[in-house]
């Protein structure tokens, strides 16, 4: 049974060291640009320099995330990023811009790609592209369910990524402008917000709330360690553990947890994880669990809408509450230090002060009854949870401080009168062989096996440990004792350097070229529900955007079908369709692409043309300025003009999720309400959750077609949008 990676997630130097103690195969990271996680701390270019060499050594591998979307003006910042992490050996990068993932393969075809799990890989086909694309592996969307993981692994010989535990987006990763539109903070561009796990309501057309908890959209965890014998047997070929923003002590537990999963069942048949381990795990971190639509969970096990972040465990009931102090039967220990919290108000603290009968104490036992002081009036029966063991943090400190990992090898050492000193070293894959002085007959104290033993096993704080050392020695000789330390160094030093191993540097001057495109000038319609057809069908527009098949049978040129951005089911359609996610590239009369393949440079506008793209909508993300750079590098590159449709006019789809409100609630017309009041309209679609925006995009006083663009777009939500686009 093939033996999965096990990728760690780094956001630190010490996380970095957190992972390598805790036994990964191979960590994610990011500098200090370009990862779709600006806000961790993250490494400069000496720091990643180092990091890779230091990974290499331990023969742990490196994948540097450069999984954003890449403006026009960044790609020659870009291009230098990549161009000095190949330079300085790492194992793969991640990236989810079509544009850079082409421009990258063609100029530096030694480099691993791996596509980003917000390329919004989520079904075979998408994986067939990416094979003709020359990506090594996939990173799939955490939607994709187990049946459908085997089925592609049969299918495809791309290595295979899966998210195994942390956090979840409730959007399909990639296809998630929520942070974008409201806040301001793009998802695409490392710099997403969270507004997911903001409070809303969930009100009906009549204004009638109907959730009773205020997070209806913020998602449990993933945690699949009970599951691990299911993955490992699907033939993954990476497991990945999300977490590039937890601490240090979090990346150790979750990565050690993991790798004692793995390796329990490939030894044993079982997976050796206890009631303890997952104590320990809850504690560290957890919004509570779920095994996510991975292991098909149901719409109500998704999220966790009571409360958004760290839950704790629980460690007992107020059963006592007099003005600003409270008195608690404990259902675990309890300790100064530690932080606390009670979920009905939402109210915590750290523990500084501790009494048992009157009596001030530094630790509490399960069974206790503790009285705490606190500054906010708490009911009796109140739930109090722990979220912060002061004595896991301790006890785990001392794995992210310095490297423990050791690496196995095997040592021989050859001595003969009058010959050189031999020493062979082997870690399984790397050999080295070194001679030394000339070994002397011993004239008073001969040198035993202990002493060379002794000498040999001086590897201190270098990565190794001896495994197995073979000694081929005469009898009555003599080595001085710095002759033997120095063969030893020099040995493990040329060891050492030989599993820093180099990826073969090799870049070319890219040729560009691009198919000639319709210049024609446009305007087009979307509409959102296929019943506004016979509202719009006489206003003057050259295409007709639709998802309802059946108004395809209609004898009106114009309509052009709008394949799904999340599909599933891959059909053959005489009519032009517009396309929305990367697998349906492989459709043959491609009208257009829609705005969810996140087109924001005119690299991926080139690449989808050349793919048979005839017209490429650009991103919502983008300004004038952006899309007028856009314009400008594709004509002075290929001189000609790119086919571009701006939407111009329409509600915006915010989200797409597996997860449905509207399935939960059993209602078709949801909408969120935001503190603010405003209203998010919540539509489903094939059992599939779209969020669009709570006011309606108008740039139809501009003239996009000064600016170079094609076509313009109006996307029609509702009866009210036909009234006031004036078409």
């Amino acid at each position: 049974m093939k033996k999965p990676e096990l990728l760690a997630p780094v956001g630190s130097k010490e996380a970095l060291i957190a992972a390598l103690n805790a036994g990964c195969d191979a960590v994610y990271l990011s500098g200090y640009s370009f990862g779709a996680r600006n806000f961790a701390p993250n490494f400069d270019l000496d720091e990643l320099a180092s990091a890779i060499s230091l990974c290499h050594v331990y023969g742990v591998k490196v994948y540097v995330t450069v999984n954003t979307l890449i403006k026009e003006n960044e790609v020659n910042r870009f291009m230098n990023y990549i161009d000095f992490l190949h330079q300085n050996n790492v194992d793969a990068i991640i990236v989810q811009d079509l544009g850079m993932l082409d421009l990258i393969r063609k100029t530096y075809p030694n480099l691993e790609i791996h596509a980003s799990t917000q390329m919004h890989i989520h079904n075979l086909n998408g994986v067939k592209i990416c094979e003709k694309l020359g990506i090594k592996r996939v990173v799939l969307a955490r939607e994709t369910n187990i049946e459908l993981i085997n089925e592609i692994r049969k299918k495809t010989s791309l290595e295979l990524e899966v998210f195994v535990h942390g956090a979840l987006c409730i959007s399909y990763s990639g296809q998630c402008l929520m942070s974008s539109l409201i806040g301001g903070r793009s998802g695409n561009r490392g710099m997403c917000a969270g507004t997911c796990r903001l409070p809303f309501d969930v009100i009906d057309k009549n204004n009638k709330k109907l959730n009773k908890n205020s997070y209806p959209l913020s998602t449990k965890d993933l945690y699949t360690l009970n599951n691990i014998d299911k993955l490992i047997e699907s033939g993954i070929d990476s497991f990945k553990i999300e977490g590039r923003m937890k601490r240090a002590e979090y990346v150790y537990l979750v990565v050690s947890l993991y790798r004692k999963a793995i390796d329990s069942y490939l030894e044993t048949g079982k997976v050796n994880i206890t009631e303890n381990d997952i104590k320990e795990l809850k504690k560290i971190f957890n919004r509570d669990f779920t095994k996510g639509f991975l292991f098909n969970e149901t719409n109500d096990k998704i999220t966790n809408d009571y409360r958004p972040n760290h839950l704790g465990i629980p460690i007992g009931r107020v059963i006592k509450s007099n003005n600003n102090l409270i008195k608690i039967k404990l259902d675990d220990d309890l300790n100064i230090g530690d932080g606390i919290r009670f979920i009905d108000t939402d109210y915590g603290f750290v523990v500084t002060t501790m009494m048992i009968n009157k009596n001030r104490v530094k630790s509490a036992k399960k069974g206790d009854i503790v009285t705490l002081k606190v500054d906010k009036k708490i009911a009796d029966n109140s739930l109090m949870v722990k979220t912060t063991d002061i004595k896991q943090l301790e006890n785990l400190k001392k794995y992210i401080s310095t490297i423990s990992r050791k690496v196995k090898i095997e040592m021989k050492i050859i001595l003969r009168k009058n010959q050189e000193i031999v020493l062979e070293i082997s870690d399984g894959i790397n050999f080295v062989s070194i001679k030394g002085v000339k070994v002397e007959e011993s004239l008073k104290a001969p040198l035993t096996q202990e002493l060379i033993k002794k000498q040999l096993n001086k590897l201190g704080n270098t990565p190794f440990v001896i495994n197995k050392l073979t000694i081929e020695k005469d009898s009555n000789i003599y080595v001085n004792n710095k002759d033997l330390n120095d063969i030893r160094r020099k040995a493990i030093d040329l060891l050492i350097k030989k599993r820093q191993y180099e990826i073969k540097y090799q870049k070319k001057e890219v040729v560009f070229n691009v198919v000639s495109v319709s210049d024609k000038l446009e305007k087009t319609i979307l509409i959102e529900d296929g019943s506004l057809y016979e509202k719009v069908k006489k206003i003057n527009v050259d295409k007709i955007y639709t998802d309802d098949i059946n108004l395809m049978k209609l004898d009106d040129k114009r309509l052009v079908f709008k394949i799904p951005r999340v599909n599933y089911q891959y059909v053959a359609y005489n009519n032009p369709v517009m396309i929305g996610e990367i697998g349906s590239l492989d459709y043959k009369n491609i009208d257009n692409s829609d705005f969810s393949l996140n087109v924001t440079n005119s690299y991926t506008v080139s690449l989808l043309h050349n793919l048979g793209v005839k017209k490429v909508t650009l991103s919502y993300e983008l300004t004038l300025d952006e899309i007028k750079e856009i314009v400008d590098g594709y004509k002075k590159r290929y001189h000609k003009n790119p086919n571009l449709e701006v939407i111009i006019y329409g509600r915006q789809e915010m989200m797409i999720s597996k997860f449905s409100l509207n399935s939960l609630y059993n209602n078709d017309n949801l909408f969120l309400k935001d503190r603010y009041k405003k209203l998010y309209p919540v539509k489903e679609k094939k059992h599939l959750m779209y969020i669009y925006n709570s006011q309606i995009l108008n740039m139809n006083k501009i003239n996009f077609y000064k600016l170079g663009i094609n076509s313009i777009r109006y996307n029609i939500f509702d009866e009210n949008d036909i009234k006031n686009i004036n078409l």
